[in-house]
């Protein structure tokens, strides 16, 4: 890969000579494509920002993993779409949340799943009560 003026990739191509004299053949490339999308986190990240549930779910499935915290801001952008699929990410949440915080009891589980139902009806009390609990339990 070459650098032409300005910092643009510049496609490097490679004849292979060994071929017919008369005909060259374009056997191999490399190449790289980048786009001013950036990196899959940074599509996640921006895809958050615009509310759109469409995005937010094509984004996170780019990703290899999704921390605990992102996880439940994909919750916050489903929670005003369709209830049956706000439930299964909010469940699934729960879930991730009971194996994965630190120190996590049964009451913090019930908490959670409390706050969780919350946030389609009154989502500062639920995002108040979750941002509580997950700061307690460290997740970030």
């Amino acid at each position: 890969m070459t650098r032409g003026h300005r910092g643009s990739l510049l496609l490097r191509c490679r004849t292979l000579s060994f071929l017919t004299p008369s005909r060259f053949i374009r056997a191999y490339c490399e190449h790289t494509f980048v786009t001013s999308d950036g990196n899959p986190y940074s599509r996640f990240r921006r895809a958050l920002a615009t509310g759109n549930e469409a995005l937010v779910t094509a984004a996170a499935l780019e990703l290899p993993r999704i921390g605990l915290d992102d996880a439940l801001r994909i919750c916050l952008v489903l929670r005003d779409g369709d209830p049956r699929r706000y439930e299964r990410a909010a469940v699934r949440w729960l879930g991730r949340f009971a194996l994965e915080a630190a120190g996590t009891t049964i009451d913090d589980l019930r908490r959670a799943a409390e706050a969780l139902d919350l946030l389609p009806a009154r989502p500062a009390e639920g995002m108040e009560r979750l941002q509580r609990l997950c700061a307690a339990r460290g997740v970030v």
